[in-house]
């Protein structure tokens, strides 16, 4: 008897159906797997089979053939046992209404006694499944919240394999999970651990941040140790504009695919902060693997990634991150398939000025070679900086600065200022695909938008003649300083505006290094 189920198979952060075909035949005693399986999916037939005999069935005592089509597409994983289970169970006569089957898509990894692991990708499952028309899709327990986010699609919980077959001889014996999306998004949204009020002075690097969140720039800060470099990154999140509904969906996406959503997850409703330690390597930074997997660079996609002491890093692993950050997508090819992840984050970064970390401080003398500035710098490629936005100087506080009792301005006042001046990008750009804030723009739409007036132009060319400014900050500057209008609500960049985006150049500075 032939039956067939549905399953699905996650490639990046896109899911396709599997129709998992069993055909139970005459013929000596023999149980095929085919359709490209890998040695996860071709395991599962020992699982099945301890499964469905712990619970009291029997598996076929003839030819026993299972076909995952399309059989083209590599299978992988562990996530089709329940597929396979049922169908086997179905092909051998043992369901009652094996033509229920085709509404649904059934995906879990069972154990040796019919239990059932959670699956990964439950999110993307579950988008397919709604967008082929089928009538539920069945998944483990801990899989139902995630996979009931989508809206018009009955999703299925269950523990045990008996669960299922229950549920395929009688309906009523599940009833769908029932998630309130967008009530539970919505008040998730402004709970955040950390609150730029409790930062003592430092009001320029303060402001510094706020107009990288207000345009979306890439921002380093170069400071000695414990001058709050780190405490300060980890407070960005709380002044960026809050997640749509769609950037919360496709972050959550890329999460369920990693594995990286908690048990009973719904949408992930604060920006992502990720911050890796530095002997990552490149494959975990920007993803791939044998199973193409997202990286850092893509779980950090519509948030921040955070790479605290950039200089340590291996530099190789810094190069790769060169063209994701110009393309905010990665492509991860292998033989026989090319996957992209999304990756449009902000990257904040931190450094120590130097290997003792005190140059430049105003109280502490320096104990480094000379050259060892200069050779400490250069451990961060020219290309790499240039797509760094804003540089940073970032001095220690005062000890009147720490002992104040007063609170600094909160995390919510820089927000509304900053959704203000994302409001004003989001309208300038609303007919250019694929550009959200200032930071995105190509050169051609930088003519359109950062025009300057007289003195503007002026104070851009002497700053870049006097203070030895490099030909690649021209352009960031005047990124930078339209954020710096947004944020004044100014049509026009002024020259004020100008000369404070020019301040955040600082290792563009001839010199600055000794």
């Amino acid at each position: 008897m032939l039956v067939k189920t549905y399953g699905s198979a996650v490639y990046g952060v896109e899911a396709i159906t599997i129709t998992v075909e069993v055909n139970v035949m005459p013929g000596n005693i023999h149980y095929y797997i085919v359709g490209l399986p890998d040695s996860a999916v071709k395991e599962s037939l020992q699982r099945v089979e301890s499964a469905i005999k712990t619970i009291g069935y029997q598996m076929p005592r003839t030819k026993l053939v299972i076909n995952l089509a399309p059989a083209d597409i590599k299978k992988s994983g562990s996530a089709f046992d329940l597929a396979i289970a049922i169908g086997i169970i179905a092909a051998n006569k043992q369901l009652n209404d094996a033509d229920r089957l085709k509404d649904y898509v059934i995906m879990g990894e069972l154990n040796l006694d019919g239990t059932i692991h959670p699956i990964r990708g439950a999110l993307p499952i579950a988008i397919t499944t709604r967008k082929e028309g089928f009538k539920g899709l069945i998944v483990p327990k801990q899989n139902c919240r995630e996979a009931g986010m989508v809206n018009a699609l009955p999703v299925y919980g269950i523990g045990h394999l008996t669960e299922l077959i229950n549920f395929m001889n009688d309906a009523d014996s599940i009833q769908p999970v029932a998630v309130n999306t967008r009530e539970e998004f919505f008040h998730a949204q402004d709970d955040f651990e950390f609150d730029f009020s409790e930062v003592k002075g430092q009001e320029n690097i303060k402001r510094a941040l706020e107009i990288a969140a207000a345009g979306g720039h890439n921002a380093l800060l170069v400071g000695p140790p414990g001058a709050g470099k780190t405490m300060l990154a980890k407070r960005l999140p709380s002044i960026l504009p809050p997640l749509s509904l769609r950037e919360a969906l496709e972050t959550t996406k890329i999460h369920s695919v990693a594995g990286k959503l908690p048990e009973h997850a719904t949408l992930i409703a604060k920006r992502p902060f990720r911050s890796p330690h530095h002997t990552i390597s490149d494959v975990a930074l920007v993803g791939g693997g044998g199973i193409p997997q997202p990286g850092e660079i893509s779980l950090a996609h519509n948030g921040v990634l955070f790479l605290d002491e950039l200089p340590e890093f291996k530099r190789s692993v810094l190069e790769v991150m060169r063209q994701p950050m110009e393309e905010r997508r990665v492509t991860i090819s292998r033989a026989k398939v090319a996957i992209d992840f999304p990756a449009s984050f902000m990257l904040i970064s931190s450094m120590n000025p130097c290997p003792c970390g005190f140059y430049n401080h105003p109280e502490k003398e320096c104990t480094c070679a000379p050259g060892a500035v200069h050779k400490y710098l250069n451990r961060i490629s020219g290309p790499l900086l240039d797509r760094i936005d804003l540089h940073v100087e970032v001095t220690p506080v005062p000890f009147n600065d720490l002992s104040a009792h007063k609170n600094g301005e909160s995390s919510e006042k820089i927000r509304a200022r900053v959704i203000d001046a994302r409001n004003i990008q989001t309208e300038r750009y609303k007919n250019k695909a694929g550009v959200y804030c200032n930071a995105q723009i190509n050169s051609k739409q930088l003519k359109e938008v950062c025009e300057l007036d007289s003195s503007g132009h002026t104070l851009l060319k002497a700053a870049m003649n006097k203070l030895n400014l490099s030909a690649r900050a021209y352009d960031r500057i005047l990124k930078v300083s339209r954020t710096i209008a947004d944020l004044a609500a100014s049509e026009t960049i002024l020259p004020e505006h100008v000369a404070e985006a020019i301040a955040y150049r600082n290792l563009d500075r001839e010199g600055w290094g000794g």
